[in-house]
This record gives structure tokens, sequence and C-alpha cells, in this order.
């Protein structure tokens, strides 16, 4: 009964935080909804899905909800705690990358001065929030540490609960304004993290 308890109480401060977050955002014009949430080893909140590795939407016709108001995304939140989704290629992609080259490329944007919003999910995966523009480089394209995300896809937000934890903020959008940065921004900061020191070529006006 304890067990029990303290389950329904995680879930549903969880679920609060979580739609206050989902209508600060949907408030800035971010393309979020709901997606699927971790119980008891798999993904529940949506009727007939099978998913067992992340959080899918709730909603079969997702993408004809996007831009809805902040008022009907509150409503979204009001019954279980939904991962927080944001669609990508809506104006906003985010380029993935594993940990150890996210925390390089953090330190090749911090030292030009270019703080840009960073996500990190408790499977040791960063997501580097860019405005939606071009395709990866042929040299980030062959990475297989680094995929992009755009039309069509989604990732997850803070504070979102995975399996074994959340997903939290590395860089808040907060410290950077809420300006978001071109991906060629982004993409010349991991080409700095990915080869020699001493060949960077990060241009600091690509955020203009």
């Amino acid at each position: 009964m304890l067990g029990t308890v303290r389950s329904d109480n995680w879930r549903r401060a969880f679920r609060v935080e979580l739609r206050a977050e989902a209508i600060g955002l949907a408030f800035r014009g971010w393309p979020v909804l709901p997606g699927t949430y971790p119980v008891a080893g798999h993904w529940a909140g949506r009727d007939g899905s099978e998913d067992t590795t992340g959080p899918v939407p709730v909603h079969a016709d997702w993408q004809e909800r996007l831009g809805t108001k902040a008022e009907q995304v509150a409503t979204w939140w009001t019954g279980q705690p939904y991962s927080l989704l944001l669609a990508t290629g809506r104006g906003y992609d985010a380029i993935e990358v594993g940990d150890e080259l996210g925390r390089r490329a953090a330190g090749v944007l911090r030292s030009v001065g270019l703080p840009v919003p960073i996500i990190a999910t408790p499977e040791h995966r960063w997501f580097f929030l860019t405005r939606t523009g071009s395709a990866l480089t042929p040299e980030l394209a062959a990475n297989p540490d680094v995929a992009l995300r755009g039309e069509g896809d989604w990732i997850t937000l803070p504070p979102s609960p995975f399996q074994h934890g959340v997903v939290h903020w590395r860089v808040k959008p907060e410290v950077c304004g809420w300006q978001i940065p071109t991906t060629e921004t982004v993409q010349d900061a991991l080409l700095d993290a990915v080869r020699e020191p001493g060949t960077r070529t990060l241009v600091t006006t690509a955020r203009d």
C-alpha cells in the first residue's frame, strides 16, 4: 500500500510539473505534445502502442494537433503524467549526439560565448536545439553518433521521466535568452568537436 501511495504521489507531482512546462512552452509557440510515460517496464498512455524504447505521441493524429493553443494544451495533462514532446521540423530541429561528443561540442560553444539549449536523457544522449534548417553536413551524416531529428519526428523535453531517470536541461533556454541557434552554428561546433584541436572553424555570427 505504501509503495502504491508513493507511486501515485510521484506521478501526480510529475504531472503538475509537466503540465506547467507544457503550458509555458506552448505560450511561446513551441509545438509541444503529450507522449507515453514509463510504468513498470513499459510505456503507457496510448492504446495499441507496443513501443518499449521510449515515448511516442499519445495521439495518432499528433501532426494535425500541432499549433494547438496553450489553453487546450493544458487539458492534455489533466489526467496522466504524459511525457512532454517537442515536434521537430516545425521551426525547431534537434541534433542528437552521444554524451561524450555532446560535452566537447558544448565546450566549443562556450569557448566562443554561444551557449545553446541542450537536453540530456538518462540514456546518455544529448540534443542540441536548432532552428529548422539544412541537412547534416556529409561528415556529420556519416558519423554514427550523430543524428538529425527533423520533419515527422520528435524529441523528449524536460522534465519527462524515463525508466531510469529524468530528462533534464544541460543548458536551459533561459540562459540563451530563448534564442534558438541556426543548425549551421551547432554543426560547426560539432565538427570542431570531432576534429583535432587547432582546426576550429566555428563562425560566431551564424546565429544572426
